[in-house]
């Protein structure tokens, strides 16, 4: 529901949020000007960024020195995925001399996509009478409210990288019958929220991976290595303990490394182009020949970056812990491992908690222990205590009873005394001293 626009005399609410203003009026209508544009988010300084489904609230604030007269002022709120680059120049067959290929001067092809997720529109001046083109609004202060929710399917987060962006906004066009148009936007943070406590990202990942140094006859040994982490899903600012064993049988000094590399997917006309950068990175100490090294949980801390981005069909960020070993005079022995930075922290055990069940999770030798097949009955209770103990707490039993006589149930409904009672509870005072004899009353268990 659209408000009438107010023109109270109090000043703009400035510090009510997010605000961006266009600055003093150059365009100068009929009978009035323009002295100030302004766009305010109300509640995303407090939130920190929008999700599908929210609802986004605000003013266009207007101040006029002098009446205007106004055809139209609209409220746009639109949100896209664009990625742009422009091929390297190819090789032209047939144009150098003697028909070889060259090189042709200038840019190639330009690739090109976008997808739109957000596109809202909404008028927020009253309908005019009819038969008029215009609206004069007085000179002073107005505000103009507005309100919309974000649809509920998911939205994508907002992003930007080195061939493409994901962007929204939220833009004011006031609509002018003899001058320009003017307008004034501001950035709409959108967050796609990921929860790494889904069983998904919980999953410990695994790899392993040996090379042989050397070719042919020349080789001189095997360099192996074996990394883990104990789930995929981290947050910013979370420490990835890695569990690694690196066994050098080659005759060269090697260097275990381990890095998180930023992988940046565009998609456009059927073409890729990807951008990968390191962002976090850890050394190990060197490993002689014949030599081998175990991480147990060796930290390494996510930097602030923006969430995983794996819902978009043309832009794709992921992270990759990246475990590997510097062989001189060789290629690098490589372990990647895909991480998914996510939003809400994984909640349930702490990372000193994770780090000691990894510790004991990466020994497995206690699994080779082979249990006996049929378990060990416990001591019997008269093997431990003396004829003359045992005596003193269970009587001779009771002459039978005559079931038949007696009782009109059948028989197998009773069971009989146990024969050996619980043992005593402790105490520092004997309660059976040795000059005196108590008797304990036996009870039927009915």
């Amino acid at each position: 529901v659209l408000k009438q626009p107010s023109t109270a005399a109090a000043d703009f609410p400035w510090s009510r949020g997010a605000m961006a203003a266009a600055g003093p009026g150059q365009d100068r209508g009929p009978g009035g000007m323009v002295k100030t544009l302004a766009l305010v988010l109300e509640d995303e300084a407090r939130r920190g960024g929008y999700c599908s489904g929210d609802t986004v609230s605000g003013q266009v604030l207007l101040e006029l020195a002098g009446p205007l007269s106004l055809r139209g002022l609209r409220l746009e709120a639109a949100g896209r995925a664009r990625v742009a680059w422009s091929e390297s120049s190819g090789a032209v067959p047939g144009a150098g001399t003697w028909g070889l290929a060259v090189r042709a001067p200038g840019p190639g092809p330009r690739r090109e996509a976008e997808v739109r997720y957000l596109d809202i529109r909404q008028s927020l001046l009253r309908d005019l009478p009819e038969g008029e083109e215009s609206l004069t609004l007085l000179d002073g202060r107005h505000e103009f409210p507005f309100s919309f929710q974000l649809p509920q399917e998911p939205l994508v987060t907002s992003f930007t990288g080195k061939y493409g962006s994901i962007q929204y906004y939220v833009k004011a066009v006031l609509e002018r019958p003899a001058a320009p148009d003017q307008s004034v936007q501001t950035e709409l943070q959108v967050i796609s929220h990921i929860d790494v406590s889904s069983p998904a990202l919980l999953t410990p990942v695994l790899r392993s991976q040996e090379k042989m140094v050397g070719c042919w006859l020349f080789t001189s040994g095997p360099v192996s290595l074996s990394a883990k982490i104990e789930r995929k899903g981290y947050c910013n600012g979370e420490a990835i303990p890695i569990y690694a064993e690196i066994e050098n049988c080659s005759s060269r000094l090697i260097v275990p490394k381990a890095a998180i590399f930023q992988t940046q997917t565009y998609l456009a006309s059927g073409k890729t182009k990807t951008f990968r950068q390191m962002v976090a990175n850890v050394r190990g100490n060197h490993i002689a020949s014949g030599s081998t090294d175990t991480w147990n949980g060796k930290t390494l801390k996510i930097p602030p970056v923006s969430p995983s981005i794996l819902d978009c069909c043309i832009i794709r960020k992921i992270l990759n812990l990246a475990v590997y070993i510097h062989i001189p005079g060789a290629k690098k022995l490589m372990i990647e491992i895909p991480l998914v930075i996510g939003t809400i922290p994984c909640i349930g055990f702490s990372s000193r908690n994770s780090s000691i069940t990894s510790q004991f999770s990466m020994d497995m030798s206690w699994l080779a222990l082979t249990m006996p097949e049929h378990p060990e009955a416990p001591p019997n209770y008269a093997d431990v205590v003396s004829e003359e103990e045992f005596s003193r707490h269970v009587p001779a039993y009771p002459p039978p009873i005559d079931c038949e006589e007696q009782l009109c149930c059948p028989v197998f409904a009773y069971i009989q005394e146990f024969r050996f009672q619980p043992p005593p509870l402790y105490s520092e005072i004997d309660p059976h001293p040795t000059d005196v004899e108590e008797i304990q009353p036996v009870s039927f268990m009915l």
